[in-house]
């Protein structure tokens, strides 16, 4: 009995410390804020809004911005660092995407809803080009003490739903490193990628 009483009070303690561990994963509010907002285009960072993490894991929103610009801080659960801005009119696509993968939903089946439901009215993409500034590297990237990022690298998509290469100029792969390609033509999640050359 008194064995099955430690081996008990071992697993609570395991689990407590499993606990306290992914919560301690979670930067503050400050260090998510100042790495989300690296993402953004310089002269538009003071006025951002950022989403990011509380104690618990859930998305809130950490700063109220004065701009179009919403940024989305790091999840400390994925692996690597991925922080992103995009324009405000992209946040009902964005906000969808979020609560189907939530539900368990596969990206086969994220797509293919919000496909249909941009069909039918019921999500709206925006009417102009939309950009989305994305920020990735690897673990540990943001160093809090400079508040620099550390061999990070710079992604841009813009979206423009239903584009074509006949609409849009566009090939639909790219030709040459850095060079501007049109993914997803014909959708509403059409967009144009620009991964710039180390």
């Amino acid at each position: 009995m008194n064995r099955l009483k430690n081996i008990s009070s071992l697993l609570t303690f395991a689990f407590l410390l499993i606990g306290t561990s992914a919560y301690a994963q979670i930067p503050d509010e400050n260090t998510q804020i100042k790495s989300a907002t690296l993402a953004a285009p310089e002269e538009m960072r003071t006025g951002v809004t950022v989403l990011g993490f509380n104690s618990k894991g859930q998305l809130v929103t950490l700063k109220e911005g004065t701009n179009d610009l919403i940024c989305l801080a790091d999840d400390p659960n994925r692996k690597g660092f991925n922080a992103a801005c995009y324009h405000k009119d992209l946040e009902p696509f964005m906000a969808r995407g979020r609560t189907l993968k939530a539900e368990g939903k596969s990206p086969k089946e994220i797509f293919d809803m919000r496909e249909a439901e941009v069909k039918s009215g019921k999500l709206k993409m925006p009417s102009q080009p939309t950009t989305l500034h994305i920020l990735y590297g690897p673990n540990g990237s943001y160093d809090e003490a400079t508040g620099q990022m550390i061999e990070t690298k710079y992604r841009y998509v813009i979206y423009i739903p239903y584009a074509t290469p006949e609409s849009s100029g566009l090939p639909t792969k790219p030709r040459a490193p850095g060079e501007p390609w049109l993914m997803d033509p014909g959708t509403h999640r059409a967009h144009i990628m620009v991964t710039p050359k180390n």
